[in-house]
């Protein structure tokens, strides 16, 4: 009989969607606050309009600048402990074999069992070292590219996000109406975003999107209400 090909579907965040996810989440409820609480104090649209540009300009360098950090110490940190592993391997050989039986024995093969992938392994240095990597210390080689890429995309998508609280407030006259409007869509591009964040993330998509909305209104309510309390 046929049988039907066995096709896995496994999702892994890949590290662009994660810096996606980082921009945006902040990019929507850092000025969206922001807006909120000036709102409280201010009439002029202009005032809030101004001070909104200026986080999103400010939080989209401060963010990109964390991430670009971020991915070089990834990196530096994965050089220097393949340097120390591949010393260990070349002079405590002894060492590092029985640090391979061990992780063999966490599998649950017996010294008789992994001692032919063992003799295997320390006649590649190269994999041993690369396996050494992997299994004893949980590193994977980060892409040489990733720092940029990572400052970049998280920048432009705080930029992104930020945009959409602020655009009533460009587009509006009044700080009551644009501040109306601007709660209504960035709520919705909250939930949505939370949504989408879900079904890539492999969570309950409407209980991110509900979680990511709840988050940013009660961001921007407390920004609002002390702002109002102050003046």
């Amino acid at each position: 009989m046929p049988q039907t090909p066995h096709i896995e579907r496994h999702f892994t965040a890949s590290d662009t969607i994660r810096d996606i996810v980082i921009g945006m989440s902040d990019g929507l409820t850092v000025p969206f606050a922001l807006a909120a609480g000036l709102s409280g104090a201010v009439s002029s649209t202009a005032i809030i309009v101004t001070a909104g540009l200026a986080e999103i300009a400010a939080g989209s360098i401060a963010m990109g600048l964390g991430g670009y950090l971020a991915a070089r110490s990834d990196a530096e940190h994965y050089a220097s402990e393949r340097k120390r592993e591949q010393l260990e391997v070349q002079e405590k050989a002894g060492a590092e074999k029985e640090e391979v039986r061990e992780i063999f024995a966490s599998y649950g093969l017996t010294p008789e069992q992994s001692a032919p992938i063992v003799d295997a392994l320390s006649k590649r240095p190269q994999a041993w070292v690369d396996f050494m990597m992997r299994f004893e210390l949980g590193l994977e080689e980060p892409d040489p590219r990733r720092a940029f890429a990572s400052a970049l995309t998280i920048a432009l998508s705080y930029i992104v996000g930020g945009i959409i609280p602020l655009s009533p407030y460009i587009l509006l006259a009044t700080a009551q109406t644009a501040l109306i409007t601007s709660v209504g869509i960035t709520l919705l591009a909250l939930l949505i975003f939370g949504y989408v964040k879900g079904r890539f993330t492999g969570t309950r998509p409407l209980r991110s999107g509900l979680q990511t909305a709840v988050i940013g209104g009660v961001a921007a309510a407390a920004a609002f209400l002390i702002a109002r309390a102050i003046t």
